[in-house]
């Protein structure tokens, strides 16, 4: 495609298309293009411009190709992407915005008086009839103060202010919702489906396939842990599904032959097999959105209370305008008050600061799924990690196999991809990339798997029994036992590992070692969270009690559990809590899934399993540990823009009622700043926490 280069510095690119401007989804597309190119860091498109600003690294001249190549019809770009942007979203408020402006500067300037008065008039009708509402409903709220203001002003023949006070609601209602509805949406985005692989079962073997070539009709396989790909209707199998991001419902419902699921639903126990109805990723996404905006997890305790106490405020507000007219006998004195109120910004300020906040922690890669939970991190007193993916590497890799008897590794380690490459979990994966690096290949030879959720897998491989899972699973709970001539070697495994132990018709054959690196920055993080007022920080892991007390002793934690079951994370939760504490779990597994639920905020690492996720109140990347820190900062900075709001509001709109009792300002200019001031809270309120 045609473009000039505008500017250039190294590393950054600014271009314009050889078009008038770009249509929204023509921006959409050219923006997702260019982020799928491998040196492309960074890209801005500006539709209205036909611009573009490009980021990248290497090679100046590949880029500069990749754009030559460009063309809107050739580009692939997945179903949901563009229509849910939100770029058209913004384009649209932005517009709306302009228009209100353009139509007050022409309708206060440009129209003859009379004709500006009567539709002034007949624009207040909207704001009197709604505050009338309200008192017939036995309700004194803000919308009565709203109608009482214009109302005056406009039996009064003051117009002018009428009109400015109804143009200033305006904005501030119209910023409001803009700011909501981006809000929302980025948040649905987040939460929405990213499913590249699935297991497609054909001819009676489950294959993994792309998601992108699934059809409706085919039969997907769905493991225990895993979320569900496709609506559609269970062909075969029985599972309990967690259905909250859809449903609001809080226990898990069961699903068996002939029952519907739907995708971005998962699966906490069984299995199933599913014939798919729908591919399409839209309709999950819609459904999200209308999820949020019902649920009162968007709320937090302080939008609430701000919220109450604008209501509360409003019979304050009108007794004031009436004791001031009885005391000065003044209806400009008395107006002056009326047209100042507290629950304005009040309640316009604390919703927008929320989901700014929201919106910002987008930026960090953190999804915030409620402003509670904000509220919540920066209240927490006790953090608690998981060890394995959490405060290791989301990525271990397996070390070495060592067999026991005359087992084969290569064929020790082919058993053991093939039974844990069904499951979601930072060791099964370093199994199963292992046994790819090692080039072996291997068929479904087993039968069906059965998971047991933090302890490990049991099956059966050409009629014998094989398990593969931790210490405590194998050996107490399978009843595994080590011959007696191999028990020196059992004892003197790689103590810097984690184990994995896999047995056949209950003696071991193996013992799998996975390398578990600690985050190189897992120990600052603790640090920085302690400085930022966390005071408890705790790691609880299934781990040995060796390698937890040499994992413990480098990151700094303030007390460390090892050899920890599900339950037992989800009760030390609930005991911390139980003494008065706000409780943070950090989490990867299934396994944490308990504990996240009922932890004040359940936090995921986003590269873990997908119930995890599903479950979580917010989900972070998981590159790095650090984005913790800047939840808890930017949670505790919200805080304070909400208190410094509070501030502002009382002092700014205090000062304006006690000039105009005073006869220093009229109803006209008390209106302006007070809705000016209004104004500009809440667009201080859009502005990013963190530098």
């Amino acid at each position: 495609m045609k473009f000039i280069i505008k500017h250039e510095i190294p590393g950054r690119l600014r271009v314009h298309f050889d078009q008038p401007r770009m249509t929204c989804r023509e921006a959409d597309t050219l923006l997702y293009y260019l982020h799928c190119l491998k040196s492309v860091t960074g890209v801005k498109v500006y539709e209205r411009t036909a611009d573009a600003s490009v980021c990248y690294v290497g090679d100046r001249d590949e880029v500069i190709a990749a754009l030559r190549r460009f063309r809107y019809e050739s580009v692939n770009v997945p179903s949901g992407v563009i229509e849910h942007s939100g770029r058209e979203l913004n384009a649209s408020y932005q517009e709306k915005l302009v228009k209100r402006v353009v139509m007050r500067t022409v309708g206060k300037y440009l129209l003859p008086a009379p004709l500006g008065s009567i539709l002034i008039g007949i624009r207040s009708a909207k704001y009197i009839w709604t505050g009338l509402k309200s008192l017939l409903k036995g309700r004194l709220e803000v919308s009565v103060l709203d109608a009482v203001a214009i109302g005056v002003s406009v039996v009064r023949g003051e117009m002018g202010t009428a009109g400015s006070v109804m143009f200033l609601l305006g904005i501030g209602e119209l910023l409001e919702e803009w700011t909501h509805r981006k809000s929302v949406g980025d948040l649905a985005r987040s939460m929405s489906l990213n499913i590249s692989r699935v297991w497609l079962l054909a001819d009676g073997q489950e294959v993994l396939v792309d998601a992108s070539s699934i059809v409706p009709g085919d039969k997907v396989v769905v493991h225990v842990g895993n979320v569900i790909p496709f609506d559609g209707i269970v062909a075969s199998g029985e599972a309990m599904v967690n259905q909250s991001s859809m449903t609001g419902e809080s226990l898990p419902v069961r699903k068996e032959t002939d029952g519907y699921v739907y995708a971005g639903t998962v699966v906490e126990e069984g299995g199933l097999v599913i014939d798919v109805k729908e591919v399409s990723g839209s309709t999950r996404f819609e459904k999200i959105v209308t999820m949020i905006e019902e649920s009162e997890k968007l709320k937090s305790a302080v939008e609430g209370r701000a919220g109450r106490l604008a209501d509360k405020l409003v019979p304050y507000t009108l007794a004031g305008t009436g004791l001031t007219w009885l005391l000065t006998r003044n209806v400009t004195r008395a107006l002056s008050v009326l047209m100042v109120d507290f629950s304005c910004a009040l309640k316009l300020a604390m919703p927008i600061s929320v989901l700014s906040a929201i919106r910002e922690a987008s930026m960090y890669h953190i999804s915030v799924k409620g402003g509670k939970y904000l509220e919540a991190v920066a209240e927490a007193v006790t953090i608690v990690f998981d060890k394995t993916g959490t405060l290791t590497k989301a990525r271990p890799t397996m070390k070495e196999v060592v067999v026991f008897g005359e087992q084969n590794p290569d064929e020790m380690l082919r058993i053991a991809a093939c039974l844990e490459e069904h499951f979601p979990h930072s060791m099964a994966k370093a199994v199963v990339n292992a046994a790819k690096e090692r080039g072996l290949e291997h068929e479904e030879m087993h039968s069906k798997v059965e998971y047991i959720v933090a302890h490990g897998i049991a099956s059966f491989i050409n009629g014998r029994k094989v398990v593969i899972g931790s210490h405590h699973f194998v050996f107490e709970d399978e009843k595994c036992t080590v011959d007696e001539q191999h028990s020196k070697q059992f004892e003197n495994l790689p103590e810097d590992c984690s184990h994995l132990y896999l047995a056949m018709d209950q003696r071991l054959s193996a013992v799998i070692c996975v390398e578990d690196p600690l985050r190189e920055e897992a120990a600052a993080v603790v640090n920085s969270l302690k400085k930022a007022g966390i005071r408890k920080v705790v790691m609880m892991t299934g781990d040995s009690e060796r390698t937890a007390a040499a994992v413990a002793a480098k990151v700094g934690v303030d007390e460390y559990y090892s050899e920890v079951l599900p339950e037992e994370k989800a009760r030390f939760v609930e005991k911390e809590k139980a003494s008065g504490n706000v409780v943070i779990m950090v989490g990867d597994g299934i396994n944490d899934s308990p504990a996240l639920s009922a932890a004040d905020v359940g936090i995921a690492i986003s590269d873990g399993a997908e119930i995890a996720r599903e479950i979580a109140d917010i989900t972070i990347a998981a590159d790095n540990l650090y984005e913790i820190v800047t939840l808890k900062l930017l949670s505790d900075s919200l805080m304070k823009r909400i208190q410094k709001n509070y501030r502002n509001i009382v002092g700014f709109n205090t000062g304006l009622i006690l000039l105009g009792v005073g006869g220093m300002i009229t109803p006209s200019v008390s209106a302006l700043l007070h809705n000016t001031s209004t104004l500009g809270i809440s667009l201080a309120s859009m502005q990013n926490l963190l530098d």
